[in-house]
C-alpha cells in the first residue's frame, strides 16, 4: 500500500536542509585559516591567498611551520611541528611548504625535526608524511615507550603524491616525481622518477639520453589551446579520435 505524502513535513525537511547546507557553507568560509585572517593560529610565515580549509586537522607548533603562496590545504590536514605543543623549537622553521602546494583531505605533515616540500607539488587525500619513527631496540620496553628516531625529510619540487602515500623519516625525493598511491617512500628518490611499493622501488624513469624507460604506454596530453571556447570545447568532444587526428594533420605547421 503507498505510503501518504506529507507535502508539509517533505517542505520543512527541505528547508531545513537548504538552512544547514548554508549555514555549513558560512561556517566553513569563516572558518578557513588565511594570511587575512589567522585566526588564533601564528604561522610562521603564511604566503599570499594560501587558505586552509575549514575543519582542520591537528596543528601546533604553527611559529615554526612557513606556508609559502597559494597554496592550498584541504579540510582535516594535520600539519605538527615539534613533538609536541608549547616547545621552544628554535630560531629555525621546522616545517616549511613552498608556493603552489595543494595538501588533499585527511593529509598528515609530521614534522618532529626538519619537512621541506618544494613548490608545485600535489598530494592527493590522505597522505601521510613523517620525520619520526617508533623504535623497537630495546625488546622490554613497550615500543610506544621508546625514543623515538627522527630523520629529515626533503620532497624536491613539482612532484605528485598519490592518494594513501607513506612518506617516511630520512625520505629524500626528487623533482618531478610521481608517488603512487599507497607507495611507502623510503631512502632518496631520483629525479624525474615513479616509484610504486611498499617498500617503493622505481619503476620507470626520465633521463636526457634515454627520455622516458621504460617507454610511455600512452601519449602526452594535448593542452587546450588559448582562446576555446565552451562551445568548440563540446563540439570537439563529440568528434572521435579519427578525425581529431585529420583535423590536427590539416593544421599549418608553426
Amino acid at each position: 500500500m503507498p505510503k501518504r505524502k506529507n507535502t508539509f513535513s517533505s517542505w520543512r525537511r527541505r528547508l531545513v536542509q537548504r538552512a544547514v547546507h548554508t549555514g555549513w557553507s558560512w561556517v566553513q568560509r569563516a572558518g578557513s585559516v588565511t594570511a587575512e585572517n589567522p585566526g588564533r593560529f601564528r604561522f610562521g610565515s603564511i604566503g599570499e591567498a594560501t587558505r586552509l580549509a575549514f575543519p582542520l586537522g591537528t596543528v601546533f607548533g604553527e611559529p615554526w611551520i612557513r606556508l609559502g603562496s597559494y597554496c592550498i590545504i584541504a579540510e582535516q590536514v594535520t600539519l605538527t611541528a615539534g613533538l609536541m605543543p608549547d616547545l621552544d623549537l628554535g630560531p629555525d622553521p621546522i616545517l616549511s611548504i613552498g608556493d603552489g602546494v595543494v595538501l588533499g583531505r585527511g593529509s598528515h605533515v609530521i614534522a618532529d625535526t626538519t619537512v621541506t616540500i618544494g613548490s608545485d607539488c600535489y598530494f592527493g587525500p590522505y597522505v601521510y608524511i613523517t620525520s619520526t619513527n617508533h623504535s623497537y631496540d630495546d625488546p622490554h620496553q613497550p615500543i610506544g615507550k621508546q625514543w623515538p628516531r627522527m630523520e629529515p625529510v626533503e620532497i624536491g619540487p613539482g612532484c605528485w603524491i598519490g592518494t594513501g602515500a607513506v612518506i617516511l623519516p630520512g625520505a629524500r625525493i626528487g623533482r618531478n616525481v610521481v608517488v603512487a598511491a599507497g607507495a611507502v617512500v623510503r631512502g632518496t628518490v631520483p629525479d624525474h622518477a615513479v616509484v610504486a611499493g611498499a617498500p617503493a622501488r622505481v619503476v620507470r624513469r626520465w633521463t636526457p639520453d634515454a627520455g622516458w624507460q621504460p617507454p610511455l604506454r600512452t601519449p602526452a596530453p594535448v593542452p587546450i589551446p588559448d582562446g576555446m571556447t565552451p562551445g568548440q570545447l563540446r563540439a570537439l568532444a563529440d568528434l572521435d579520435e579519427d578525425a581529431v587526428a585529420r583535423l590536427a594533420a590539416l593544421e599549418p605547421e608553426g
